[in-house]
């Protein structure tokens, strides 16, 4: 790759926009989430990063998830607060909020394909959800619409990309490894520490409490 940009494009295609796909529940949006996308931004060169907030995530059915209105308020606070501190990468999506269930990715991407012709998507994810990439509706048609696939991997965390080659043939060309401080901060933890009533000031971005607490999510 040496010679090339970041993502492995050539110079004639450095000026392409780049385009982060960050999908998830957020369920609270919380400051690991946010560290995570920062050095995305960054290590992956990524010119904008959307925030696509998954309103029917088809791998929790059958679990209990906040109201998508709810977690919709909480990522608009949440991105707000990050915007007045001078963030101006960071852009929220409705893409699965705007259609109806089920919210694959692979559809999103198709989507957002449409949204934004000619820009490179970069699809974000931890090391741990790529490891599951096999288990995923239809993941070799998923890998094929991602032009990269940014993966963040913990210190020390290791990846038998060799052994996913093997089940996807076309992923490892595919991934962009980024590196994030170790943020030891659960969404699962989070809400149980609200629903006791905890102070969770320091684990929220500023913002995502008062929606927390004037509507009383999760109590």
């Amino acid at each position: 790759m040496a010679g090339l940009n970041p993502g492995g494009r050539s110079p004639e295609a450095s000026n392409l926009q780049r385009l982060g796909v960050f999908g998830g529940t957020f369920d609270p949006p919380h400051l690991g989430h946010f560290i995570l996308a920062a050095e995305a931004i960054q290590q992956l060169a990524l010119t904008r990063l959307l925030w696509v907030l998954t309103a029917d995530p088809p791998h929790k059915q059958g679990r209990a998830v906040t109201p998508a209105s709810e977690r919709l308020a909480m990522l608009q606070a949440a991105l707000a607060s990050a915007e007045q501190a001078g963030e101006t990468g960071f852009e929220l999506s409705l893409i699965d909020i705007d259609r109806p269930p089920p919210h694959y990715a692979i559809d999103t991407l198709a989507l957002l394909r449409q949204q934004h012709p000619g820009a490179a998507l970069v699809y974000l994810m931890g090391a741990d959800s790529l490891a599951d990439l096999p288990t995923w509706h239809r993941p070799q048609e998923f890998i094929a619409r991602c032009d990269e696939i940014g993966v963040m991997r913990r210190p020390g965390q290791a990846v038998d990309l060799a052994a996913l080659e093997s089940q996807l043939p076309g992923l490892s060309v595919k991934v962009r490894f980024f590196a994030a401080p170790l943020v030891q901060i659960s969404s699962t933890e989070l809400r149980k520490w609200l629903a006791s009533g905890r102070n969770c000031h320091y684990y929220l971005p500023p913002g995502v409490l008062a929606v927390i607490e004037t509507r009383r999510i999760y109590r």
